[in-house]
């Protein structure tokens, strides 16, 4: 089977969230519904020493992220009624409205809270890797709207071939789902599990 991967440069980035914009647009969808949100892990504080100099340990990065279209995808695995499926010929995933019950396990189970429920349909949604956008040669909406460049999408092996697989919080360890997701850290980067810094919008990612 082929897979289809994304990589983020995380050098790059600037936090500015036209990605998800972009793919809500793509998508049509309402507010609090989103496939890809942009974290921004921040820590550290600053300290003013007896002789009135400052020293700080701050920090802050972005990473965007929507469903990595993983190796060993946990939400179709745990899917009750089988509605989820990986494409044999991109490795991407889809979810089957029909078959679906709109339990949610699936959102549950992923531990990038990549599928969503919608409150109107009561079906399980999700990224698709823009599916009909690649079958036309094109580019998934969000890698075609970052300014900066930052998002790239194209074989596993070439994506690969850019980053490491992701490992930087607050992303979980990756050997649990093995995701299609490479990046290029910043300097800055906490390993993935670090408890040195904490996520500064949750209300955008929730």
């Amino acid at each position: 089977m082929a897979q289809l991967a994304f990589y983020f440069d995380g050098t790059r980035c600037t936090g500015c969230k036209t990605c998800v914009f972009a793919c809500k647009d793509k998508n049509n969808l309402d507010v609090g519904m989103a496939y890809r949100r942009v974290w921004e892990y921040t820590g550290g504080t600053t300290e003013k020493g007896a002789d009135g100099t400052c020293t700080t340990s701050c920090f802050s990065y972005y990473t965007s992220v929507s469903c990595n279209h993983c190796d060993k995808p946990i939400c179709m695995a745990n899917c009750p009624q089988g509605a989820i499926s990986k494409d044999d010929e991109t490795g991407l995933m889809a979810v089957d409205a029909d078959s679906c019950i709109g339990c949610g396990t699936c959102a549950n189970a992923c531990p990038y809270a990549a599928p969503k429920v919608d409150p109107e349909t009561v079906k399980a949604v999700r990224c698709d890797g823009c599916a009909d956008l690649v079958a036309a040669g094109e580019l998934p909406a969000c890698v075609m709207a970052c300014p900066a460049r930052a998002l790239k999408f194209g074989d596993a092996e070439a994506m690969a071939a850019l980053g490491e697989r992701g490992a930087t919080a607050p992303l979980p360890d990756p050997a649990e789902t093995e995701p299609n997701y490479f990046m290029t850290p910043t300097a800055d980067a906490r390993a993935a599990g670090s408890s040195e810094g904490f996520i500064g919008n949750p209300l955008e990612v929730a």
